[in-house]
């Protein structure tokens, strides 16, 4: 089993955190790309039937990170609690999922998504990320984004993307066929 050192493990998370706060900034998630190893694949759940997967730098920074996030401009994703495995090279960070430029009438503060965020990753040794799996509160995010859409608190491509939710759009797989397993697999060594 490798193991990592810490310390280069943190000091390659923090850049990652800081680099996500620029992005936000500047409403362009894609040069987020750079910390990804060449095959790394990123993923997500998206219900009972579906998964979200970009499978090369590439992919990630057109599909994930491009296709993905656009309709999120002014949303904020702030690190709460970031765990780190040197062992195995694991990194657990939460997250929240803010709507900082939208505010909701009935609360006089921007929407957020009630639950629990989070990013697992694990780390190359190469000051790159391996793989990548998001997951949220996938109900509470339904929930909110209903909310929105009912008071026309969504941006344009948001709506567009919300009315054109029948037309399964890159990299999302029906479960049993997504290219890269959801659970990345353990090395022998490591069960």
């Amino acid at each position: 089993m490798t193991r990592y050192d810490r310390a280069e493990i943190a000091e390659f998370v923090q850049r990652w955190i800081e680099a996500n706060a620029e992005c936000e900034r500047n409403k362009d998630w894609t040069p987020l790309a750079d910390f990804y190893a060449e095959d790394a694949t990123y993923g997500w759940n998206y219900g009972t039937k579906d998964d979200f997967m970009a499978v090369g730098r590439d992919e990630i920074r057109d599909i994930a990170l491009g296709q993905e996030m656009a309709g999120l401009d002014g949303w904020e994703y702030p690190y709460i609690r970031t765990i780190i495995d040197p062992e195995t090279g694991d990194v657990l960070c939460l997250w929240k999922q803010i709507a900082r430029d939208t505010v909701d009438p009935k609360t006089g503060k921007p929407y957020e998504v009630h639950g629990l965020g989070g990013s697992w990753f694990l780390y190359n040794g190469d000051q790159q990320w391996k793989w990548h799996r998001d997951f949220f509160d996938f109900g509470n995010v339904v929930d909110l984004f209903m909310r929105m859409y009912e008071a026309d608190a969504l941006t344009d491509s948001m709506k567009a993307r919300f009315e054109a939710a029948g037309d399964k759009p890159a990299g999302w797989y029906r479960i049993e066929d997504s290219p890269a397993p959801l659970w990345p697999v353990s090395a022998p060594d490591e069960v």
